[in-house]
């Protein structure tokens, strides 16, 4: 029972951490503006491919965390740290956005490729710095558990994951309709509330970082 509260603890934790960063309301407003070339059914094996490629890439990077802190020399408290700017960053770029973002160039590029899974769907989109970060994160916060509670924790940040892309390729369906309900100031605003959900979640990833190397007896001695 203390296992099986163990992973639910850890699948509810990972999945509101990393739902609001992977925003995949954003992403179906992407999709709506680049994908007018392509068919329905295309577009929908496009959602798929994504929704595959993000899973493969927040997974590699959860299990790899630890090798990467390791041969850049990065510590715990530095990840957290780092990884609360960056979320905080995309949190403002979501609450006040930049209107050009996606114009110009970079929108014709975009919107002549035929296949958009991987770029921009996949990377920077629905798995970018930000998602990256938190699972680096909480791998580092894994790592230092026992074994077994260890493997409970990657299962629950691995099914959190594999429940992102799921809500993630739901939305991204029905993209089309969702812009129909809630029209573009709908979707705008509802983008808004989820940075300011991820402005909260970056300051207290920060705040844990500062307070991890405020205890560490290693960091005054150095």
């Amino acid at each position: 029972m203390t296992e099986l509260s163990e992973l639910l603890s850890w699948v509810g934790v990972a999945l509101v951490t990393l739902l609001p960063i992977v925003n995949p309301v954003s992403t179906a407003v992407l999709l709506l503006s680049i994908s007018a070339h392509l068919t329905v059914a295309e577009r929908n094996r496009q959602i798929t491919r994504a929704c595959l490629y993000m899973t493969g890439i927040l997974i590699s990077f959860l299990l790899g965390g630890h090798l990467i802190m390791v041969a850049f020399g990065i510590s715990i408290p530095g990840i957290r740290i780092a990884g609360g700017i960056i979320i905080g960053y995309l949190g403002f770029r979501m609450l006040f956005p930049d209107e050009s973002a996606i114009s110009g160039v970079g929108q014709l590029e975009a919107e002549s490729k035929r296949d958009l899974s991987f770029s921009p769907l996949a990377m920077p989109s629905l798995s970018g710095p930000g998602a990256m970060a938190v699972v680096i994160t909480m791998s580092s916060s894994i790592d230092s558990r026992h074994m077994v509670d260890r493997v409970f924790a990657f299962a629950g940040v691995i099914i959190a994951i594999i429940i992102t892309a799921v809500i993630s390729w739901l939305v991204l369906r029905g993209a089309g309709a969702l812009r129909r309900f809630f029209g573009v100031n709908g979707v705008n605003s509802l983008s808004r509330i989820m940075g300011f959900l991820l402005i909260c979640i970056g300051i207290q990833f920060a705040i844990n970082g500062v307070r991890d190397l405020v205890l560490d007896a290693n960091f005054w001695q150095g």
